[in-house]
């Protein structure tokens, strides 16, 4: 079931949508698969979008196929008779269009309120996750738990499989696991889970929210009418204030996750063993082993906490004890989420590409000790401060890449003097190579050389896959 590719018939029956002029905003993973499902139910669509490169041309021919009308290099200007937009999650709220649209009392959605709308009386219930870091594991945990369960599922939504295709789609599920940004939230006015859970709350996507206090509202409304459970972080209060702010359906109630022996409501850690004090009756006084520590790949603090999280929204569905080691035991992580490449010399080599941000990198360097640390790229914004004061202690040394790789060298001088740095004063292909062999100097037997560059990869590499792999290879020839 690829993106874009929804394979559903024209409703029967009349449509809300028929003969109502729809702007879809935006091209893509989402807006092909929006556009398509709103002509088929007879809504009159004009599809804009920024960009007019090769690859847009190709999506707006397919779209004009069918009768669609594409404005390519024009996302600014309402289209005349807009009764609805529906965007792409990555539109800013203070896009020209979207300022038009408020001014002329249109509203817009984002293609998960579309989905979630056009949804059949039988559909199946989402089990949904945000949080700014550990979403994409954590659904694919739940999925493979439920999965275990024997249910029918799949993990949708940001995760790169649109929320559309699963709705829409032929295949017929018992439960979606569904990831959501907080972009995609903030376009989702009705959404309404079978329960929810927000991972953790640090700065990020500021520049799109505008605040802090904003961003948080946004992850915020995951919670909003879930019927089950609120599920949130012990170790991050602001999740738990999210819950109190949720209008929830009468029952549903707060289940919160921790890496210590769990209060009553719930899923911690006891002497290696994941256990459920939530999901039990008798919860005073009674708690439910679900799985070993060692069943978690791999087995990182930041990731039994993805791990508690999938399981409690598992669990609040009704699933098993048993589905959650099963599916846990199953689980393996994508690539480049500390994934460790080799031994070398003695020395551990662990690429954690996928740290863009100072949140993700603290959660990676929490997880070994001592480490050489290589980092750096593309700041965003961010500060790294309580990032290196934070994990001072751990480190052996550190080889800073990137462009604003100085941001990271200030902080360290400030907050981990005697710790010894190499500054890499280069972009090309060979500079990965040099910073694990520049590691591999500083590193000694029983060490961690960890990749988690707490920035964005853009400025070097077309992506954190395309880093990681950098990495990894450079590894390989360091052993060879």
């Amino acid at each position: 079931m690829g993106s874009g590719q929804v394979t559903t018939s024209v409703p029967s029956g009349p449509s809300e949508f028929q003969g109502k002029h729809v702007t879809v905003a935006g091209l893509g993973v989402s807006g092909l698969p929006a556009a398509k499902a709103l002509h088929a139910r007879g809504a009159i669509v004009t599809a804009v979008n920024d960009g007019d490169d090769a690859r847009a041309r190709e999506q707006a021919a397919e779209l004009e196929a069918l009768g669609i009308t594409v404005r390519l290099g024009d996302g600014a200007t309402l289209p005349e008779g807009t009764e609805l937009i529906v965007t792409a999650p990555g539109w800013q709220p203070d896009k020209p269009l979207f300022l038009a649209a408020e001014q002329a009392g249109v509203p817009i959605w984002g293609d998960v309120e579309l989905a979630w709308r056009l949804r059949g009386p039988d559909a199946a219930p989402w089990l949904a996750v945000t949080g700014t870091n550990g979403k994409t594991t954590t659904v694919q945990m739940l999925a493979s738990i439920l999965k275990a369960a024997g249910l029918r599922t799949a993990a949708v939504g940001n995760i790169g499989v649109s929320l559309l295709d699963a709705v829409l789609g032929d295949e017929k599920y018992d439960v979606l696991a569904v990831e959501l940004s907080s972009y995609q939230l903030h376009w989702a006015p009705s959404l309404r889970a079978y329960s929810g859970a927000v991972l953790n709350l640090a700065p990020d996507h500021l520049d799109w929210h505008g605040s802090m206090d904003a961003y948080a509202a946004d992850k915020g409304r995951i919670y909003e009418g879930n019927k089950v459970a609120c599920v949130y972080n012990v170790a991050d209060p602001r999740t738990e204030d999210l819950v109190r702010e949720a209008d929830v359906e009468e029952g549903c109630r707060a289940v919160g996750f921790t890496l210590q022996a769990p209060a009553v409501s719930q899923l911690g850690v006891v002497d290696g063993i994941l256990v459920d004090r939530a999901f039990v009756e008798n919860r005073q006084k009674n708690a439910q082993e679900l799985a070993e520590v060692s069943d978690v790949d791999p087995p990182a603090p930041h990731n039994i906490a993805n791990a508690l999280a999938a399981a409690a929204l598992a669990r609040s569905y009704g699933v098993p004890a048993q589905a959650v080691r099963d599916g846990l035991r199953a689980f393996k992580p994508d690539a480049h989420r500390i994934a460790h490449v080799a031994d070398v010399g003695g020395v551990a080599y662990v690429d954690d590409s996928k740290a863009t941000n100072t949140h993700a990198a603290q959660a990676s360097l929490a997880a070994y000790e001592p480490i050489v640390w290589i980092a750096g790229g593309l700041a965003k914004g961010a500060e790294f401060d309580e990032l290196v004061a934070s994990s001072a202690k751990r480190l052996r040394g550190v080889v800073l890449i990137g462009a604003d790789r100085a941001l990271i060298r200030e902080a360290l001088a400030r907050h981990a003097p005697e710790v010894p740095v190499v500054d890499l004063d280069r972009t090309d292909t060979g500079a990965m190579l040099q910073a694990v062999t520049e590691a591999k100097r500083l590193a000694r037997p029983g060490d961690t050389v960890l990749l988690a560059p707490a920035c964005a990869s853009m400025d070097m590499f077309t992506n954190y896959n395309q880093r990681g792999d950098a990495f990894a290879a450079a590894v390989r020839e360091l052993g060879a």
